[in-house]
């Protein structure tokens, strides 16, 4: 599921060419790409936070809270986080946005008595860590009870990564769920006797949802209009935005 780069570029310079409202480069759009997917994909969680406070409906397709989740689960990623024995961190990948579980994949071994009695069975069980602060790690780590175990981890976020613990310091095994940021669009090109003709190759599609193609040429010519100095192309394509964020929150 994508938004293709190109339709979106085409669609933005045909609208900026009926209206006669200037030019936009391929590196001006690019930046501008970049910012609108970044301002569409951001604005989801704040979007979360307000539906989540209005009771929701039972029809399947209307739902907003349904339609923002199918739509940030496009970037949801299961990954192996990198343990750094320095610091005594893992880190989790670099394309990082919002951290959402890291697991402990608990491998214990035990002797079996059937099929082939004393045939070593390993067996590997994947465990959600519970995310606490420092200070509440120091306080349930003085407790036998409530100290942390391999069937019980936890971890403690810090500017270095996280802190994975069960009986000791975790240093292998660890994955994390998470949500990752968009990749960079780009809209590559060749110039072909002083025109620039679009590279498939070479380009990157947006990884929105593709109901959001039309928000993004939107967005675009918002950033189009302050660029060739033309108020009343952005404040057209910005009324148009706010109409459709109307509609959607109505």
């Amino acid at each position: 599921m994508a938004v293709s780069v190109d339709t979106v570029y085409q669609r933005v310079l045909a609208i900026l060419n009926k209206e006669q409202r200037g030019y936009v480069t391929p590196q001006e759009f690019n930046l501008f790409a970049n910012q609108a997917q970044l301002d569409i994909f951001e604005q989801y969680f704040y979007d979360i936070n307000q539906f989540g406070r209005i009771p929701g409906n039972d029809t399947e397709f209307s739902d907003m809270l349904n339609l923002l989740n199918e739509k940030i689960n496009i970037f949801e990623v299961d990954a192996d986080m990198t343990y750094n024995a320095t610091t005594e961190h893992w880190s989790p990948p670099a394309d990082l946005y919002r951290i959402g579980t890291i697991v402990y994949n608990n491998v214990t071994t035990s002797k079996s008595l059937y099929p082939v009695p004393n045939t070593v069975v390993t067996t590997t069980t994947p465990i959600e860590a519970e995310r606490i602060n420092f200070n509440e790690f120091l306080y349930i780590n003085q407790s036998a009870y409530a100290k942390p175990t391999n069937t019980r981890p936890v971890f403690v976020a810090s500017e270095d990564g996280y802190k994975v613990y069960g009986d000791s310091l975790l240093t292998t095994n660890v994955r994390c769920n998470y949500i990752k940021e968009p990749a960079q669009v780009q809209w590559a090109y060749q110039m072909v006797f002083g025109e620039a003709l679009y590279n498939a190759n070479e380009s990157t599609d947006f990884e929105l949802h593709p109901s959001e193609e039309t928000e993004l040429v939107i967005k675009i010519l918002e950033f189009a209009g302050l660029v060739v100095k033309d108020i009343g192309l952005y404040q057209v394509a910005n009324q148009i935005e706010a109409q459709t964020n109307q509609q959607e929150k109505a």
